[in-house]
């Protein structure tokens, strides 16, 4: 829903998880070191291929399990915490005499409600039959456009995307956002692009579309019309939505309007009614992130018939409900998103699935319960005192650069000194009272829960910014930079091994966690977060020579991923990826110089035959070892911001001397780019 957050991997839910039948290395030794020399590939000099040299013995042990389209450190990770979940969800879910409206209570029934397969078998469609009812009752253009409203707070999201936020240019200020949306496919380009592979997976989405429209009772030739019809409803929306790339500029997704200037703008829809009917408390002004989005729903709502909406509108509805009902629904939607776009063999198993929506639903509830076990205040201390270190060698860093004027760089550091730091968990826990949770009912608490985060969100605006928010729940493998709030944000289940290892040296620890810290820091100052004042204000402080400098460094890392490749030809674009791989350039920069500060007083010796610097290079390698399918490889490469792991490895490495040095690389290696093009930025 926050569209400008720079999260750290696309992997953000709990339970992207594995199965349990993966291979760990668990041991004390383990542990201690950091380091596992079993996952190296010695066979391969690092200057030529690190990626390799750090993980080849990994990547040859660890296929994508059949459950999964790909398997990281970041996986192994989720299903450590998944452990963990599946106590405590077992545990509570046992018993039914928890206080009614205790966090024990909620957490418990939602998930035996999800795990109640022949109760959800007994209610078939009876979930979604309100809905697919009112759908059948419009009769006219003002009914469509009431029942479009309506859906939305279910987490319906159709025709359009609508949310509240900070203003990009007033951060004190919530304003609702409208936005392109309304697709079923993961991206405009699955519609427009005329490859081979994209029709063929177009024909498939057709299939899948007619397939799900039997399954709620439709005849079969009924249900291939309608498929063909919302096929081109979506297309004709995909046609006038923005490039993902432009999606990254947010001066172009700002477009401030009155409510009264939407109206003219797009005048078949009733606006005031619709934002009514969506629940959403009076309002004068809003972002429209995409006008000629606007624009084109705006005509297809006059244009298209009321049936072929129908069909779409049911069709949206199934899509949103598919995972909470029965088995037939659930194995058709894995059937096309997990197994057709991404290579996924099987489904995952029942309990994962519904640890993930426990996550998805009453993330903060669970989450009280999973810090309980998991982070200690010593831990959150540890990581905080590394997020202090870091700040300082930026500090460093910032007064370092050559390329940058003075009043730039002061500039610069009132904003870095301004940043706030959220670690673990918040310091006021999510108030679920208003969320009803039955212990028989999983669709409905699934719309339950979508209903009570629609009024919570919308319910926001009048009031106070809330800087004790979080984005992520406490179990998120993974980490954020929020530009509007200027604060970076590492959840506690991100502050684990491989990531975070109290037992391990400080080389691995900052080559892990420490350039993950960095990286959020650094997200401040990339191509998009550069742009926001300390305050969190859309609003240009640069020297306009420096900002030429900055684009021209930019540009030749744009340069430099665009010739990397995946599934043998299809190129990264590095474009979309710009501000994942400048966060990393930066974030590695930093850490290596907090790295040295903390050898200062303390440098010790080698550890498996392997320097504090070279070790600190293997920390950040093992972060990124991924195998994945060559679907999920090819589905990424369209709509992830982020490269894949062997370049978020390669790239950054192959623009630091620092590297050279602690691996002795020569102008002969592959790894090693010469100052021509070697990019250095922050």
């Amino acid at each position: 829903m926050l569209k400008k957050f720079c999260v750290l991997t696309s992997a953000v839910l709990l339970a992207a998880s594995c199965t349990s039948e993966q291979p760990q290395d668990t041991t004390e030794e383990t542990a201690i070191r950091g380091i596992d020399p079993t996952n190296l590939d010695t066979t391969v000099a690092p200057c030529d291929n690190f990626y390799r040299f750090a993980n080849g013995g990994w990547l040859d042990r660890n296929p994508v399990p059949p459950s999964e389209s790909r398997w990281s450190s970041f996986n192994e990770l989720f299903e450590q915490n998944n452990a963990i979940m599946r106590e405590i969800l077992d545990s509570v879910s046992a018993k039914t005499d928890w206080e009614k409206g205790s966090v024990e209570q909620k957490v418990g029934d939602f998930y035996h409600s999800g795990m109640d397969t022949v109760q959800i078998a007994k209610l078939g469609l009876d979930p979604v039959r309100p809905e697919l009812q009112k759908i059948a009752s419009i009769q006219n253009r003002d009914d469509l456009q009431r029942v479009i409203a309506e859906l939305h707070p279910l987490g319906v999201n159709a025709a359009f995307r609508f949310y509240v936020t900070q203003d990009d240019k007033i951060s004190s200020q919530y304003i609702p956002n409208l936005i392109q949306g309304g697709l079923g496919l993961p991206d405009r380009d699955y519609y427009v692009r005329d490859d081979a592979p994209s029709q063929e997976i177009r024909d498939q989405y057709v299939d899948h579309l007619g397939r799900m429209m039997t399954l709620a009772g439709e005849p079969e030739a009924e249900a291939l019309q309608h498929a063909k019809q919302i096929m081109a409803l979506e297309t004709r929306l995909a046609k006038a939505s923005m490039e993902r790339v432009k999606l990254r500029d947010p001066y172009a997704t700002y477009n401030k309007m009155s409510v009264d200037e939407l109206q003219r703008k797009a005048p078949n829809l009733n606006w005031k009614a619709m934002f009514q009917a969506m629940n959403v408390p009076d309002f004068d002004t809003l972002i429209v992130g995409q006008p000629d989005f606007v624009a084109e729903l705006n005509r297809a709502v006059a244009q298209v018939s009321l049936d072929n909406w129908k069909a779409y509108l049911e069709w949206t509805v199934l899509n949103t409900a598919a995972p909470w009902l029965s088995d037939a629904f659930v194995e058709a939607d894995f059937d096309f998103f997990s197994k057709t776009l991404n290579g996924t063999q099987e489904m995952r198993p029942r309990w994962k699935r519904i640890a993930n929506a426990t996550d998805d639903a009453l993330g903060e509830a669970l989450g009280e319960l999973y810090v309980k076990r998991t982070f200690s205040p010593e831990a959150k201390e540890k990581a905080l005192e590394m997020v202090h270190n870091l700040q300082e060698a930026f500090r460093e860093r910032l007064g370092e650069l050559t390329w940058m004027s003075d009043e730039t760089k002061q500039a610069a550091l009132e904003k870095l000194e301004a940043f706030a730091t959220k670690i673990g968990y918040p310091d006021e826990w999510r108030d679920y009272s208003d969320l009803d949770i039955a212990r028989d009912a999983y669709a409905r608490n699934q719309f339950n829960a979508n209903v009570f985060g629609w009024n919570r969100n919308v319910n926001k605006l009048g009031k106070p910014i809330d800087r004790k928010e979080w984005h992520m729940t406490p179990p998120t493998v993974n980490a954020y930079y929020n530009p509007s709030q200027n604060e970076i944000v590492f959840p506690a289940g991100i502050l684990q091994p491989p990531f975070f290892d109290p037992k391990a040296d400080d080389a691995v620890n900052y080559g892990g966690m420490g350039a993950v810290i960095g990286h959020e820091m650094t997200h401040g100052f990339d191509d998009q977060g550069r742009q926001y004042d300390p305050q969190g204000n859309l609003r240009d402080w640069w020297q306009a020579s420096d900002a030429d400098q900055f684009k021209g460094r930019a540009q030749r890392m744009v340069n430099q991923f665009g010739e990397y490749t995946m599934v043998d030809t299809i190129p990264v674009n590095g474009e979309l990826t710009l501000g994942e791989n400048i966060a990393d350039l930066g974030g590695l920069k930093i850490a290596y110089a907090a790295l040295q500060k903390a050898l200062e007083n303390k440098r010790p010796e080698k550890i498996d035959g392997f320097t504090p610097e070279q070790r600190f290079f293997l920390g950040w390698a093992q972060i990124w070892r991924t195998n994945i399918t060559d679907q999920a490889a090819a589905r990424l490469i369209k709509v992830d911001p982020h490269a894949p792991g062997m370049y978020r490895t390669n790239g950054p490495l192959a623009n630091l001397p620092e590297f050279y040095e602690a691996w002795g690389c020569t102008p002969a290696d592959a790894m090693m780019r010469n100052d021509s093009v070697r990019v250095e930025i922050w």
